[in-house]
Order: structure tokens, then sequence, then C-alpha cells
């Protein structure tokens, strides 16, 4: 700091914003971060600046609303900066059992959209900053899992890095108009398939094939 280093000056205001949360009885995640401020701050790695995810188990009756128990929990992750699911363990073991269409309807009576797995996974990567791209070929389709922002280039060098390297353009479909539409051919005709470039930032859902020079 004494030289004048710039992230030295950051990393010590920081630690010093940290230190009054965490002497208050808090956790680190609950300092008020600007995006600049981001990376330096994980640099300190805090322990309790990790996201956290509260799994709240309740009876079968309060899944769909919750309970006084579980909302006490909703006040506390509100509180910390975390995130909170509420499931019914008897319930997921339910369903675990069912076939799709009677899954569903099972999930309906209770006034569930959703299976609490589901829920889940969706709070993780939300909580994560993660997004999903797929990509559809005639045997298979793989979605691959990568975080929010993420451009085009870097999203294929997921696949392999020869992806990224010799990337020209993604031909990407909204996964709403993939299904809407009943696949690539369906998405092409109606035309829903666009051209990306380098710039562009991956959405959550995208259908993209992959241009590249070897």
């Amino acid at each position: 700091m004494r030289g004048g280093d710039k992230e030295a000056i950051l990393q010590s205001a920081l630690i010093d914003r940290a230190l009054a949360v965490l002497k208050d009885g808090k956790p680190a995640r609950v300092v008020e971060l600007a995006d600049e401020e981001i990376k330096a701050f994980k640099g300190l790695q805090l322990l309790t600046s990790k996201p956290v995810l509260y799994v709240c188990n309740v009876d079968e009756d309060s899944a769909a609303t919750g309970n006084a128990y579980s909302r006490l929990i909703e006040e506390k992750a509100a509180a910390e900066n975390a995130g909170v699911v509420i499931i019914s363990a008897a319930i997921e073991a339910e369903v675990a059992q069912l076939d799709d269409e009677e899954r569903q309807e099972f999930l309906d009576e209770l006034g569930l959209s959703e299976t609490g797995l589901g829920r889940i996974i969706r709070a993780g990567y939300d909580l994560l900053d993660l997004v999903t791209y797929f990509t559809v070929g005639p045997k298979e389709c793989r979605a691959w899992t990568i975080t929010k922002g993420t451009k085009a280039p870097q999203a294929a060098g997921v696949i392999h890095t020869d992806f990224e390297k010799g990337f020209i353009r993604a031909e990407t479909i909204s996964y709403d108009a993939y299904v809407a539409h009943k696949g690539e051919n369906g998405a092409k005709e109606a035309g829903q398939m666009r051209l990306e470039g380098k710039e562009y930032v991956v959405q959550d859902g995208d259908v993209l094939h992959f241009r590249f020079a070897n």
C-alpha cells in the first residue's frame, strides 16, 4: 500500500469492510461489492464468502407453502444473502417411483410445479451463476454448463479447446423456439435460427452448433 499498489489498496479496503461485517457476527457474503471489486474480494478466500443454500425438509402438507420453521430459515437466508429451497423428502420418495405422466399429476395435486430435486438444482445454478446450453446431433443431445456472461468462443471451448481457438460463428436457436418448432429443421424453416459471432453472450437454454476452422 505504501508503494501505491492499486490492488493492495483495494484489498486493504475490502478487508476492512469484511472485518466490520465479521465482527458483527455476519458472514462475509453480505458485503456489498461493485462489479470491479468482485475478483479482488474472491482473492481473499474468506470461508463465509462462499455461497450457501439452505434446504428445508417439511411435511407433505407444507411442501407448497412452507411452514413456520421454514419461514424462520427464509428470514435467516435473506439476512445472510443465502439461498433457500423448501422440499418434502416424503414427497420426493413417492415421486421417484412414478413415471413422467403420473409424476406431474401427483405434483399438480399438491400445488407443486416441479420436484424438490429440480428446485434444488435450479437454486444451485442461480447461486453459482451457472447456465446450460445444448448441442444436438442425430444420435444424442448434450448439455454443457457455463458461467453466466460467457461468450460464444469460450462456451465452445468447454467442448474442446480447438473449438475456441478456431471459432468462426455459432448457429443459435433458443430453447423455446427449438421446442415450439419441434427441432432444428422446424426452427430453421420458421426463421428462428440466427448466426452469432465472437461477442455473443450465450443464454440459458441456447441450442448451439459451432462452426470453427481447423
